[in-house]
């Protein structure tokens, strides 16, 4: 076939195409002249399904340039129609709930149909009015959306914050879906940020035309708007995305605009109390579509650490910040409740996590002040806060790419729970160990124990040296020195789910806990005392009979299974229990032997 043919087929179908809208629109026109207006709404219908085929046609051929010019000229009648200055304005109206939403498609077939598209609902929002625009658009469907309520905001004269809280759950849920649930990609999503950004300048240039309870009220929406977008950015756009840089800069001179300090946002902000202000005792029907605020707040101030000039433009000195937190124990603890956002949101790439774990270094580190009174009971409000966020530092831990990142983040494991009064660090310990899978995180967990009794018993020794032992106490009752401990002993040696501990996989756990066992009857032992009970006949018989022996039986029998295979496997195993079983044999000798004593 001939190009000339082919052009004259191609020609002869837009024709088509366009001699069929006009039919329609034309007979649409008259119907509602004459008041038929029933039989208006099957031709509108007639017109909609119509527009919805040829869509159909180019999405379902994204390569065929003959569909999408075919659907760029359906549009492009659309856009003369409604633009003509003798159109009826009740043929409008008739229009008006149907056609923006079957225009709004068609912005997903390539760029070159969003001027025209938006020119089209342009002229409804002129000729209709936004406020029902508004309600129209909120039908349609996806990112589509984030195109038109730009226009629509700016044009609203009346009942502005009113308007406003009702679109923005559905702008926000939009930017959900695409951004964390679709697989758009990197340009679509850039586009679909630039419209919601848009969409906040916007907000921002109402907010200039209110005054008092009502421009305070569309500021903390417009907040809430900012902080979830800021989310939902830092998430799905990659760090170093060619906008990525820029979205986040208008967003926090936003977030400025609103009074949201990064001190504010890292401490006092609460979302659930914010959005009780804006949308009263219909407030949890609208969480859902904030569910990413908390994140944003905290990505706000990391944001900040990445780029000077996003600190700049914020209005920021995180120097100050910083010295505030160290120098303020309850900020610092409500600040790691917020970082944790961070650690604990699985989107985020890991650069993000990164600057995270760095501030949260900052502000752990030893030289901090910590000034919390054990007897006062406030401070208690904060630990499940904080053993959420030692969770997401955990994860860290176990999952981060870069050992120098995981090194990083076992400091500041370590300086969260110095930072936590010492009255209820073993209960947070224990709390870690009961809540985690992870063979090494337990052992670690547990180490971690073992420390903190040494520390207790070299600081009472400090404090004793030059006194006389007082009921042969060497060292003082501390939390750490109780009957406590030897439960989380038999919690990993006997497993409470029953059944035996599973060799080699838990032997990292198993170890510690030895290691541990041996530590404090040892140390029990030489000085004497019996603080955690473990030298007390009954304790010695249980562990012998319950934990260790049955252990003993467990791991010679997979030694001896081992060393009579020489897979990879095998020899591995056998490497990995040897310390075991060595710390082992220690264990049950200490225990024989202060049994013999005891009789």
């Amino acid at each position: 076939m001939s190009v000339s043919v082919e052009r004259e087929i191609a020609s002869f179908r837009d024709s088509e195409i366009r001699n069929n809208l006009r039919r329609v629109l034309e007979s649409c026109s008259k119907l509602v002249e004459a008041g038929d207006f029933h039989e208006s709404e099957n031709t509108v219908s007639e017109l909609i399904k119509f527009l919805d085929s040829v869509y159909d046609g180019a999405m379902s051929d994204p390569d065929s340039e003959r569909a999408e010019n075919e659907a760029f000229e359906a549009i492009s009648e659309i856009h003369r129609y409604i633009c003509s200055p003798s159109l009826d304005q009740e043929v409008v109206d008739a229009l008006s709930f149907e056609l923006p939403k079957a225009v709004s498609k068609f912005v997903r077939i390539s760029s070159r149909f969003l001027d025209m598209a938006t020119s089209i609902i342009d002229h409804f929002i002129v000729k209709c009015g936004p406020r029902d625009m508004l309600s129209i658009l909120c039908n349609v469907k996806v990112s589509a959306y984030t195109y038109f309520a730009f226009s629509v905001f700016i044009s609203i004269q009346r009942r502005q914050f009113e308007q406003v809280k009702e679109a923005v759950p559905i702008i926000l849920n939009v930017l959900k879906v695409v951004s964390l649930e679709s697989e758009e990609e990197e340009e679509e999503l850039e586009d679909v940020f630039d419209r919601a950004v848009g969409i906040a300048n916007s907000i921002c240039e109402v907010c200039n035309k209110l005054e008092g309870d009502a421009k305070e009220k569309l500021q903390s929406l417009l907040g809430l708007y900012v902080l979830q977008c800021m989310a939902l950015i830092s998430a799905s756009l990659g760090y170093k995305a060619s906008r990525c840089h820029s979205f986040v800069l208008q967003l926090s001179q936003i977030s400025s605009y609103c009074g949201l300090s990064y001190l504010s946002l890292l401490t006092t902000y609460e979302v659930e109390t914010v959005a009780g202000s804006i949308f009263g005792e219909d407030k949890d029907q609208y969480m859902g579509f904030l569910s990413h605020v908390k994140h944003g707040a905290a990505l706000s101030v990391i944001w900040g650490l990445v780029s000077e000039e996003v600190a700049y433009t914020a209005k920021e000195n995180l120097t100050a910040i910083k010295d505030e937190l160290c120098n303020n124990q309850t900020k610092r603890w409500q600040a790691i409740g917020t970082l944790k956002q961070v650690l604990s949101f699985v989107n985020l790439p890991w650069e993000l996590k990164k600057h995270a774990i760095d501030f949260l270094l900052c502000i752990t580190d030893g030289s901090i002040s910590r000034n919390c009174n054990e007897e006062h009971s406030e401070w208690s409000s904060y630990m499940p806060s904080l053993f959420s966020a030692l969770q997401a530092v955990k994860m860290v831990i176990m999952h981060a790419p870069e050992p120098e990142l995981r090194k990083k983040s076992f400091a500041v494991l370590k300086g969260v729970l110095d930072d936590i009064p010492i009255s209820q660090r073993l209960d947070i310990l224990k709390a870690l160990i009961t809540n985690t899978d992870s063979s090494s995180m337990i052992a670690i967990f547990i180490d971690l124990i073992r420390k903190e009794m040494h520390t207790a018993i070299c600081n009472s020794r400090s404090i004793v040296k030059d006194a006389l032992q007082i009921e042969n106490k060497v060292f003082p009752d501390t939390p750490f020195w109780n009957p406590e401990v030897i439960e989380l002993v038999e919690l990993v040696l006997r497993p409470p789910q029953g059944g035996p501990p599973i060799l080699p996989e838990q032997s990292d756990a198993m170890l510690s806990a030895l290691n541990l066992y041996r530590f404090v009857l040892m140390t029990e032992s030489a000085e004497k005392t019996n603080f955690t009970g473990v030298l007390s006949r009954n304790s010695l018989l249980k562990a012998y009979n319950e934990w260790l022996l049955p252990l003993r039986t467990l791991v010679t029998g997979i030694m001896a299974d081992s060393k009579s295979d020489y897979d990879e496997f095998s020899v591995d195993t056998v490497c990995t229990l040897n310390p075991l079983e060595l710390v082992l044999y220690r264990c049950i000798e200490l225990v024989e032997e202060k049994l013999k004593q005891s009789t």
